[in-house]
């Protein structure tokens, strides 16, 4: 049978898809609002919503992830795609910034806590053992897709429109995931065997430090997210005050990043069959160091140009790819099966608090002292993340080297895109 064949899978995926690209639109989107409320100031803006965002993932994720099996899932999703829906729609009529962030606080919330509930439904819908690992994968294909789309598509409606138009279009579309899901039948979740919420957030990152390559992960985490950084934060002054660019510009400059993700994710499933996923990953990681020492280098020189700037962005974009798109396969090959929903809910925590670290440098440093000092102190914290990578995860540490069990129930999504890309 099929992955899609199955009903229920098939309209909680689609719910995920519209629940994406709503949340990348609302990022392109508040980065304009950001600069129309606060102008020179909208990096600062941004990095502090950011900011805000970590906080809620980092936080409310493992604790929701925790709790699951207590709440009716399936209400408990429509609920949340309810109130990120009204949030969107309020955010176009803020006046003032602390709104904002009051705002994004909700918003993230919701999705901080919708994010584990929808990862724990799937395998009790997809029981299939090879379709649930392609159910996994898809859902990394879908946030690779969105990566790229979401700034095209912000990019075209943004010719014919204002920025706050979209968030009209994401709010429709939350409300449109919440009936998808609504036409699902979602079932309760099963007691998990770990009866403290702190033990089952807690298990998946003992994990991490316990096992090498988990280790080099964590490491990579920051390197990723120290690039990423000057892309989503920086791009809309960037392109705006340096380049001179409009609206379109900017989205259209997070597409060239996108560009570059979604290419390397495509090519990535044969390379990943004859090279092993550390020499993968530690050579994006070598991209990202390239690339965040360019863009530092870029300003210092003077040398502030479209091509330029699109080249870097393009690197940034596919550094991430060539390190996030094996780091799935990593995972679940590190542990015993019944560890893998902990051990993806522990990434996607210590992945986001990576991001928590580099969103405020990027915003409040890039708007105190200025791009050169913010994206000097993120090359650096690119470098320190790849070197430690290398010293964590050494080279005869194969991935089925350390294998730690564990006992929890809920499941996370994968971050390896390459067995969807081999069974489409």
């Amino acid at each position: 049978m099929r992955l899609f064949a199955l009903r229920d899978y098939r309209h909680l995926f689609s719910a995920q898809v519209i629940a994406l690209f709503g949340t990348g639109l609302t990022t392109v989107a508040l980065g304009l609002l950001a600069y129309d409320l606060a102008g020179p100031r909208a990096g600062t803006v941004l990095g502090t919503a950011l900011t805000i965002k970590m906080v809620m993932y980092v936080v409310i994720a493992p604790l929701a992830a925790a709790y699951i099996d207590r709440l009716p899932r399936r209400a408990l999703l429509v609920t949340l795609d309810v109130i990120r829906g009204a949030v969107v729609l309020a955010l176009p009529l803020v006046s003032e910034v602390w709104h904002v962030y009051v705002l994004i606080g909700l918003l993230q919330a919701g999705s901080a806590a919708f994010t584990p509930t929808f990862q724990a439904v799937i395998p009790d819908i997809v029981t299939d053992e090879s379709l649930y690992t392609r159910a996994l994968s898809a859902s990394q294909v879908a946030s690779t897709m969105e990566s790229l789309l979401s700034p095209v598509l912000a990019a075209v409606a943004l010719t014919f429109m204002s920025f706050d138009r979209l968030f009209l279009g994401t709010s429709a579309g939350f409300l449109v995931s919440a009936l998808l899901v609504l036409s699902t039948r979602v079932p309760d979740a099963r007691p998990s065997t770990h009866t403290r919420a702190w033990d089952k957030a807690a298990a998946g990152i003992r994990t991490f430090v316990t096992t090498p390559q988990l280790r080099g992960i964590m490491a990579l985490n920051l390197t990723v997210a120290a690039a990423g950084s000057i892309v989503v934060v920086n791009t809309v002054n960037y392109v705006r005050d340096e380049l001179g660019g409009s609206q379109s510009d900017v989205a259209w400059m997070l597409a060239a990043s996108g560009t570059g993700t979604l290419l390397a994710a495509l090519a990535l499933p044969r390379v990943l069959d004859r090279i092993a996923a550390r020499t993968v990953m530690t050579a994006g990681a070598a991209v990202l160091v390239a690339a965040t020492t360019a863009a530092t280098a870029l300003i210092v020189a003077g040398l502030i140009t479209w091509t330029g700037t699109a080249i870097i962005w393009i690197g940034i974009g596919t550094g991430m790819a060539l390190v996030i798109t094996p780091t799935g396969k990593v995972l679940r090959d590190s542990v015993a099966r019944n560890a893998i929903p902990e051990t993806f809910a522990a990434q996607f925590s210590l992945s986001h608090l990576a991001w928590l670290i580099t969103y405020p440098i990027a915003g409040w440093l890039g708007t105190s002292a200025g791009f050169t000092a913010a994206w000097s102190v993120l090359a650096v914290l690119a470098a320190a993340g790849a070197t430690a990578a290398l010293l964590l995860w050494p080279r005869h540490d194969g991935p089925e080297s350390t294998r730690a069990p564990a006992k929890i129930n809920q499941h996370a999504s994968s971050d390896d895109p390459s067995t969807l890309v081999r069974a489409a």
